[in-house]
């Protein structure tokens, strides 16, 4: 009876940060209005692998609303929301995720959404795809539609090598979604997962940016907007010249890792952080991850090495260094803005979630005639969906004339 009265206390909890989430996200809940009566998902499987919590829920439900049997697990072993797990039970067809998850309880639950025969994969990060790649088999899937720069490039090695089985919606890539999603979202999201775990004050500490692409620049922005003094690292000159101009410190690992306080890597490459950068760094220097698996950050070698390790607080590990340094790993060096708070903003997420239902619905429409690759986001579709937040949010745009169309077009 205790075991009950939690569970529906756990649902209960649950249920409420969905509402908090579907009552905001009014672009993805106008979408589903314009199709609620056409069901254009009926009779389809969905498999997504996603990060599970409030605002993914509803993008689960709505699909599931539209017709489809959605099955759903957590695309990152610590990124699900067990009270959000729970409640979605009751309103999708199958839910197998939980926090805490062991490799094999992820990889297993990855395997269970490709035994319900998908038609549609929704993936952030190429797990579930990769999977199928590995078996050879894609029968039936009619496509993907990817969330993530991580998945992206993943999507096109596959491609390169003649491993992907299906079409590929490179939603990552749509023009909207680098600026309000990986830029504003990732900046204010990974800052809130530092300040959660750490209660530190970030005005006056030195703040360490590893990558300037999207996530970096929105990052860094953030950083400097709490007071942190921000210095960048990266190996594009483009983007290092870029990072100068905007007034940022640009240096190496090797050198930043003499004097920063808190680390954030967002490069979705590997051991940007290593060995040589931890025994130089100062006692208590903080390490956090942006991207999507704990390789940024060497992880491994921590654990290997480390005199000793400590949960200090939640979602902060304290190492103890053969030399006397402690350092403190967030989130376990996995995505901090989901492992350590509610990732996304919920405005950001309506848009991206927006994106992801029309995406797949491309798929479904045009199922049998586009080849087995990387494809963009259709135009109308990006620019459709940015256009109704505007309209949502009382943002009148310019009209050209005529005249000025005819000119800006003219040679």
């Amino acid at each position: 009876m205790q075991h009950m009265v939690k569970d529906l206390k756990l649902k209960e909890i649950g249920r409420k940060k969905m509402n908090w989430a579907m009552d905001r996200m009014k672009v993805l809940g106008s979408i589903y209005r314009d199709l609620e009566k056409e069901k254009p998902f009926d009779g389809v499987n969905i498999s997504m692998s996603l990060h599970l919590e409030a605002k993914t829920a509803v993008l689960a439900m709505y699909l599931q609303k539209l017709g489809a049997a959605v099955s759903i697990t957590s695309s990152n072993p610590i990124t699900c929301q067990d009270d959000v797990a729970a409640a979605l039970t009751d309103d999708v067809s199958h839910v197998y995720a939980w926090r805490g998850e062991t490799e094999s309880e992820y990889n297993a639950n990855h395997m269970k959404l490709l035994e319900n025969g998908p038609n549609i994969l929704v993936d952030d990060g190429a797990d579930l795809t990769a999977m199928v790649a590995s078996s050879g088999n894609g029968s039936g899937i009619y496509g993907v539609c990817e969330e993530t720069t991580t998945g992206v490039r993943r999507l096109k090695a596959l491609q390169d090598s003649a491993n992907l089985k299906f079409p590929a919606i490179a939603v990552n890539d749509a023009r909207g979604k680098y600026l309000y999603d990986n830029r504003f979202g990732s900046g204010q999201s990974v800052v809130d997962g530092i300040v959660r775990s750490t209660n530190i004050m970030l005005g006056g500490k030195s703040a360490v940016v590893a990558g300037f692409g999207w996530v970096g620049r929105g990052v860094a922005e953030r950083l400097r907007g709490m007071g942190a003094v921000v210095t960048v690292v990266e190996s594009d000159p483009f983007r290092a010249l870029e990072a100068y101009f905007d007034g940022f410190t640009v240096t190496s690992m090797d050198r930043a890792s003499q004097y920063g306080d808190v680390f954030i890597t967002c490069t979705g490459d590997k051991r940007v952080i290593s060995e040589r950068h931890f025994s130089i760094m100062k006692d208590g220097a903080f390490l956090a991850n942006a991207g999507h698996f704990d390789v940024e950050v060497d992880v491994a070698w921590l654990k290997a090495n480390a005199v000793s390790s400590n949960d200090v607080r939640p979602n902060v590990t304290e190492f103890m260094l053969k030399n006397g340094k402690r350092l403190y790993l967030l989130a376990e060096g996995r995505l901090v803005n989901l492992g350590a708070a509610d990732g996304h903003p919920i405005e950001i997420m309506d848009l991206s979630f927006s994106l992801q239902l029309l995406s797949a619905l491309y798929l479904l429409k045009n199922h049998g005639m586009l080849e087995n690759r990387v494809y963009p986001v259709p135009s109308e579709v990006d620019e459709g969906v940015v256009k109704k937040f505007l309209e949502i949010n009382g943002v009148e745009l310019e009209k050209l004339s005529s005249e000025q169309l005819k000119y800006i077009k003219s040679w």
